[in-house]
């Protein structure tokens, strides 16, 4: 018996402040079980705006979602589509490859694969 494996990806987003839920719902429309939030700020040349001639950092929300492969092409086309992201300086979201995962992704890849393994004896 050959035992499937799980792969993840990370879909990191980068969104204004106070976007950060409408990203999380839409991850959990399309499949996802939720996402870290972390908070920023931008630096880059566009992210200056100016209040009464006063420089100020715009405030960024990041979301971290740990998504099982086959579900990260609906879960980013829920949040490109929820968060608007088609539109200019809505945010941006980006897809990383994880090599390696540790903590509650080993028991769910455990129960996972022993589901897997019963239903194929």
């Amino acid at each position: 018996m050959e035992d499937k494996v799980i792969s993840y990806d990370l879909i990191v987003t980068v969104v204004n402040k106070g976007y950060a839920e409408t990203v999380v719902e839409a991850s959990k429309e399309a499949g996802a079980e939720g996402g870290t939030i972390l908070y920023g700020r931008g630096t880059g040349i566009h992210e200056q705006a100016k209040l009464f001639n006063i420089a100020i950092e715009p405030e960024k929300e990041l979301i971290l979602t740990l998504i099982d492969k086959e579900k990260t092409d609906g879960v980013l086309e829920s949040i490109m589509v929820n968060a608007e992201l088609n539109k200019p300086g809505r945010g941006i979201a980006f897809v990383l490859d994880v090599e390696r995962t540790i903590g509650i992704n080993h028991v769910l890849n455990r129960m996972v694969n022993e589901k897997y393994n019963n239903e194929n004896s």
